[in-house]
């Protein structure tokens, strides 16, 4: 056996991927918070807008 080898029941995360392969790596929680980052991004820049031309 090699020497770097990881035994995957060593912890819980990597005995899930291990054990489930097929599972999704938590996309949606991700996809929330970019789309969260995106409206405030877009409310930042036309609030600046309004206080520049306002």
């Amino acid at each position: 056996m090699a020497e770097n080898y990881t035994d995957p029941s060593g912890n819980t995360e990597a005995f899930r991927a291990f054990a489930n392969p097929e599972a999704p790596a938590e996309a949606a929680s991700r996809t929330g918070l970019i789309v969260a980052a995106a409206v405030v991004a877009v409310v930042l820049v036309a609030l600046a807008t309004w206080l520049a031309f306002g």
